[in-house]
């Protein structure tokens, strides 16, 4: 794949709760993503059996690349083989390198998860000022990204899910509840009171968070909400400016295109 094309790129995000996967078209833009169970137990074999299926409804049973950003491990190693085995495709696991590790303020970047920094990009990459992302998903994660796209680092809090899981599992007498949020905030049965904590107290742990992130920087920066909680969670904020569904994938494709052309770059200059 050339440096100016991206054509039929396969971008994988592996979190911790779900996989989310789409398929970049230089013409098209992006398919509809898939967004499936991250399990560590899935083998390439079984990968092979419901992705390429899935693959085939977009018209391109076989991605000329697949780019992957994981935070599992175990996973990573398994789309890996299935690419490079089954599919028999160019395979990239991303890292801060990848990037460009000059535009990385954070202490080791090494240690910095790359969904993060594909968040960061790519937000850049859409408002080409500073910009802070929030990532509502397993964790909500909050990144900061400068005027000049340089990345600084971010925070990384308990997200809906695991908070409202740890609730249920500690309070004997308290009980799941629909992620609905009542239109008042002082809850007048255990219902909506626990469904005003847990979502409204949430979406106001992200404003605090972000005008924390502002007033510490001095710039009052946009705000991109992204991630499975998102579009549930941006509505109950008063500082989030849009909702971007797949950030993370187009900073997947973003990172991998750099990639692309630092290897043709480095070829060149072996010639």
């Amino acid at each position: 794949m050339s440096s100016s094309s991206s054509r039929h790129l396969l971008c994988v995000d592996v979190g911790n709760t779900h996989t989310v996967l789409g398929l970049w078209a230089r013409d098209d833009g992006w398919a509809r993503p898939w967004r499936i169970r991250t399990n560590p137990r899935t083998t390439a074999d079984e990968y092979a059996v419901f992705l390429t299926p899935l693959l085939e409804t977009r018209g391109s049973s076989v991605p000329e690349a697949v780019a992957i950003c994981s935070v599992v491990p175990a996973v990573t190693q398994t789309l890996v083989e299935w690419a490079t085995r089954i599919l028999g495709v160019e395979t990239a696991v991303l890292g801060p390198d990848d990037a460009g590790v000059e535009r990385i303020r954070y202490d080791d970047p090494w240690q910095l998860g790359m969904d993060r920094l594909a968040n960061a990009l790519a937000a850049y990459a859409r408002t080409r000022a500073a910009t802070i992302v929030v990532d509502c998903g397993t964790a909500t994660k909050f990144e900061f990204v400068d005027s000049e796209g340089t990345y600084h680092g971010g925070a990384i809090a308990p997200g809906l899910g695991i908070a409202g899981d740890a609730l249920f599992a500690r309070a004997a007498r308290l009980y799941r509840v629909p992620l609905v949020a009542p239109a008042r905030v002082i809850g007048r049965n255990t219902v909506h009171a626990l469904q005003v904590g847990l979502l409204h107290g949430h979406a106001a742990m992200i404003d605090g968070m972000v005008a924390r992130i502002q007033s510490e920087t001095g710039v009052a920066s946009r705000v991109i909400a992204t991630g499975g909680f998102a579009r549930l969670l941006a509505p109950l904020c008063r500082r989030v400016h849009e909702v971007v569904d797949f950030l993370t994938l187009d900073g997947i494709r973003l990172i991998f295109e750099q990639r692309q052309e630092k290897k043709n770059k480095s070829n060149e200059l072996s010639k």
